[in-house]
């Protein structure tokens, strides 16, 4: 289910059969790995990654999970037992929830600052229920447990990779201690550096050196020219504010259709010939972004054209940038 895009929905809101084809596309499109999106009127996203996990074989899956709505040591079972049958192939996304509407919409009343300080919670009492060998207590400003134990662990060891993200110096403070995978959207590489500073500072404190994931909507076409017209959450507030200051960022970044749709979520574009957005798209890898989230306006054809035209001419970039960087150290 689509939101806040330029196609509008159609169809029953759930259909297996989509399911699996879509989990399938992304395979053969060489995807690393998929995003299951979360949204209080969407389907259940661990029983749709079951279902996407029993169709493909070597595809990962990103489950986007809020906290606040399942216990921490139910969720940490639940997602140890799903990447047990997916076969190690699972990671969370902690999604603290940028929308208060959404959010009461599922009972939570918290302020922003306040989910993110759970989440961080959460994300602690998730790793001690994978990993600690005997039952515990816990004992925190969100939770309290007694003798909690898990006997189902995490295929991958010592557990899943845990992502999370969100512009505020609230999600840095929260989540920067605790994340794997910081979670970017596409800016301007200035601020992109800028930002990721702030979060290796902030994660430094705690002995952690968090790895990034930058996210950006590719649009590609035969030509550069043909293709880029020249015309809340804190992380959104970036969006709109670099997007305010001109309509395309160094290269390719197009951030007119975080104008257009109220920067809602993953917003900005790179824009122009497979070979532009992929050079792009190394500028990122460059400053740290070793995982790049990429999805379409057209999700099901775009991730076809980007298994044959965009993702096999950034492995290659990579790979060469790897290549000279080991060889000049």
């Amino acid at each position: 289910m689509l939101r806040y895009e330029l196609i509008p929905a159609s169809g029953p809101p759930f259909d297996a059969t989509v399911i699996a084809e879509t989990a399938r596309i992304h395979e053969r499109a060489g995807f690393d790995r998929v995003l299951i999106g979360y949204f209080s009127d969407a389907p259940d996203g661990f029983l749709v990654g079951a279902h996407a996990a029993s169709v493909t074989e070597r595809l990962g899956f990103l489950l986007a999970h809020r906290p606040g709505f399942v216990a921490p040591p139910v969720a940490a079972r639940k997602l140890a037992t799903l990447d047990q049958l997916s076969g190690g192939r699972l990671a969370v996304h902690i999604i603290s929830g940028g929308s208060d509407a959404d959010q009461a919409k599922d009972g939570d009343w918290t302020d922003p600052e306040t989910r993110y300080r759970r989440s961080a919670e959460y994300v602690s009492l998730l790793r001690r229920v994978w990993t600690e060998p005997a039952p515990f207590d816990h004992e925190g400003a969100f939770y309290r447990t007694r003798g909690t134990y898990s006997e189902i662990r995490c295929r991958q060891l010592p557990y899943i990779p845990i992502y999370g993200g969100g512009g505020s110096d609230a999600a840095i403070r929260a989540l920067a201690p605790h994340v794997d995978v910081f979670m970017l959207w596409g800016e301007p590489l200035k601020d992109t550096a800028l930002f990721m500073d702030r979060v290796r500072r902030e994660a430094a404190l705690s002995g952690r050196a968090p790895t990034f994931s930058l996210s950006t909507r590719p649009i590609l076409a035969a030509t550069d020219g043909a293709s880029a017209p020249q015309r809340q959450n804190v992380g959104s507030k970036r969006l709109l504010r670099a997007a305010a200051e001109a309509e395309v960022h160094d290269t390719c970044l197009w951030t007119s259709l975080a104008v257009a749709t109220g920067a809602q979520g993953n917003s900005t574009a790179l824009v122009g010939t497979p070979e532009t957005v992929a050079k792009a798209m190394l500028e990122y890898y460059k400053l740290g972004a070793t995982s790049l989230l990429i999805r379409g306006y057209d999700p099901r054809p775009d991730a076809v054209q980007y298994g044959e035209e965009l993702i096999p001419r950034l492995r290659e970039l990579v790979a060469d940038y790897d290549a000279a960087h080991r060889s000049t150290a």
